[in-house]
């Protein structure tokens, strides 16, 4: 039942017949976040990551903390039961909001994102939300812990390898759970599920907007 909730797509205005939507799904520390700034740079689009939740929560008048704790976290699904079957309603100190309607806000937010024109999203569900869009490129960018645990330690995210190791274990983890929940038969990080899936390991940050940007142009016609 939560995953027939979860999957309901919201109700959202006809496409941009000449938008596109660049979807980056990532394992922590692989350079998600650095390869979609530099695309939407280069293209002249829009870019969103946490920025959307905030987005979110201002045009619910909610304080934009609830979705910050909520950020790619998969539900407690007592709560869940507890919410459907009783209607109690989490504490936020703020406003009640159940972990559906946190979701479907979200999910909202992206729908008319993408709507509006062209755009990289980052993380978020965002290429399992959009998987109907007409133009949409789905990546998901990957590289070995042990690479990923030096670019940790040198953006300064922790003080050694070791730490840098774990940090990325437990992001990783919670972005796996927070994606499968809401999927259902689509697993995170799975090759083919993407449109495309690289290895950053051996390509600097703009050879990997590079690959992205001439895949999208062949794919979308841009």
């Amino acid at each position: 039942m939560a995953q027939e909730i979860y999957n309901a797509k919201p109700t959202v205005a006809e496409e941009n017949p000449s938008s596109f939507v660049i979807v980056i799904g990532r394992e922590f520390g692989s350079g998600g976040r650095t390869v979609g700034k530099l695309i939407s740079s280069i293209l002249g689009i829009d870019y969103y990551d946490t920025e959307l939740l905030n987005k979110a929560a201002e045009k619910e008048g909610v304080n934009p903390q609830v979705f910050k704790e909520h950020e790619e976290k998969k539900p407690n699904l007592l709560k869940i039961l507890l919410q459907g079957s009783y209607g109690i309603a989490d504490n936020f100190h703020t406003v009640p909001l159940s972990s559906e309607r946190i979701y479907r806000l979200q999910s909202k937010v992206i729908q008319d994102i993408a709507q509006k024109g062209s755009c990289v999203i980052v993380g978020r569900n965002a290429d399992f939300i959009l998987r109907d869009h007409k133009r949409l490129l789905s990546v998901f960018l990957h590289s070995p812990l042990e690479i990923r645990a030096k670019r940790i330690v040198e953006r300064g995210e922790a003080n050694n390898l070791d730490d840098a190791c774990e940090i990325a274990r437990q992001h990783d983890k919670r972005r796996e759970s927070f994606y499968n929940f809401y999927t259902g038969d689509k697993k995170w990080g799975v090759a083919s599920n993407y449109h495309l899936s690289l290895d950053t390991s051996f390509l600097d940050n703009e050879t990997v907007a590079e690959i992205i940007i001439k895949t999208a142009k062949n794919k979308l016609g841009i």
